[in-house]
């Protein structure tokens, strides 16, 4: 007899995409199971039932298909696999790739930096999930100067009134600091939608630039924008472990 998983677990190991999404489908009456409509926490044999989203099969990739990149997402694409809008996404700079992959979390599309791609749904899920407070650090270029009182708030948590929401602690470090720009390295341990705008916005700095250097330890290195390189068995090891 085959494995019996949760249907959620089995969209996401199928790359389609995470277990919180994968939940939405669910609810939203998109997934079936042998022809009939699932629920959330319903088990299936993986080997023996047919999985289909809005009509389409799906098959839980194999975990020796697994596929980890590292991607240095370019301004102006969204981390969307499709776009309704037709704008650029950054499926279309990794298409080449054997495997359909897909991009873990998000950078908003006037944002640049680290993305990681995969088709490995219980990895994404990890790595996404809110309750297990990942470090991602950013590098922001604002207009001007920032004061302490600023840096102070940025790091001891900003209310954003468009949320109704108080971030949580930041580490914020000051790398650079020139007559018309502050450079500053913002550490975040959760993942609301842009959220390091909307912190800049709620204490009245500018944001110029905004560029994810680093997940965890793991950093985008010397990697240019567009680029994208496979993880080494150490890295996809160390993105488990957090």
């Amino acid at each position: 007899m085959s494995e019996l998983v949760r249907v959620q677990k089995y969209i996401a190991d199928s790359g389609v995409c995470s277990r919180r999404a994968a939940e939405k489908l669910i609810e939203q009456g998109r997934v079936t199971v042998s022809g009939k409509p699932v629920a959330i926490g319903q088990k299936v044999e993986s080997d023996a039932m047919t999985v289909r989203i809005d009509g389409r099969q799906i098959y839980p990739a194999k975990k020796d298909r697994f596929t980890y990149i590292m991607l240095y997402k370019p301004r102006g694409y969204v981390t969307t696999a499709k776009d309704e809008l037709g704008r650029k996404s950054v499926c279309d700079l990794v298409q080449d790739r054997h495997a359909r992959l897909y991009p873990v979390g998000r950078l908003d599309r006037d944002s640049e930096g680290m993305l990681i791609m995969t088709n490995d749904g219980e990895l994404t899920n990890k790595l996404t999930h809110p309750k297990n407070h990942i470090p991602k650090t950013y590098r922001a270029i604002v207009k001007g100067a920032v004061s302490g009182q600023v840096l102070s708030t940025l790091s001891n948590g900003v209310y954003l009134p468009e949320l109704d929401y108080t971030t949580s602690h930041a580490d914020i470090e000051v790398k650079e600091v020139k007559a018309d720009r502050t450079v500053l390295l913002i550490t975040l341990y959760e993942g609301k939608n842009r959220q390091i705008r909307r912190m800049c916005d709620a204490v009245g700095l500018e944001l110029l630039r905004l560029k994810r250097e680093r997940i965890g330890k793991l950093s985008i290195g010397t990697l240019s924008a567009g680029k994208y390189r496979r993880l080494t068995e150490r890295e996809v090891e160390y993105l488990k472990s957090l």
